[in-house]
């Protein structure tokens, strides 16, 4: 028996894509690390579009231990913290952890640049204003 989804419509074509990203994250993540989305608003004097900044909470990661990539229409940000050499801790309360952490971009979405200050990692990103293209088909006839 086949697995009905809203995806599965005959009205919504080529949106399987959407579906597969959809469901990756579903599935969640552990919340780690922190992070806000906020809306930079537009600087018409300056010529400044409209941004959104993605800050996570990336305390104790280096510049060379995080990574920030794009792979198709995703952010990907990674951190990956080495254990420098051998410590002998009375407590331990602040791990050195992994994580991988994903946004889906929408189409047109440009990535400005990223920036790590006091522990944050903020990544900026744009999106410009989209063109209003209006396209004629042509209707062929058979003879």
């Amino acid at each position: 028996m086949s697995r009905m989804t809203p995806f599965s419509s005959p009205l919504l074509v080529g949106f399987d894509a959407m579906e597969k990203t959809l469901e990756r994250i579903a599935k969640g993540s552990d919340g780690y690390p922190p992070y806000n989305i906020e809306r930079i608003r537009a600087d018409l004097s300056r010529g400044l579009p409209e941004k959104l900044r993605i800050t996570l909470a990336v305390a104790g990661f280096s510049e060379d231990e995080l990574e920030v990539t794009t792979e198709e229409n995703q952010l990907v940000i990674r951190g990956r913290q080495s254990d420098a050499g051998e410590r002998d801790y009375l407590h331990r309360g602040i791990a050195a952890r992994q994580f991988q952490r994903m946004f889906v971009l929408a189409d047109g979405m440009e990535v400005l640049g990223a920036e790590l200050r006091n522990g944050l990692l903020s990544v900026d990103l744009v999106r410009p204003e989209p063109s209003r293209m209006v396209k004629k088909i042509n209707i062929s006839v058979p003879e």
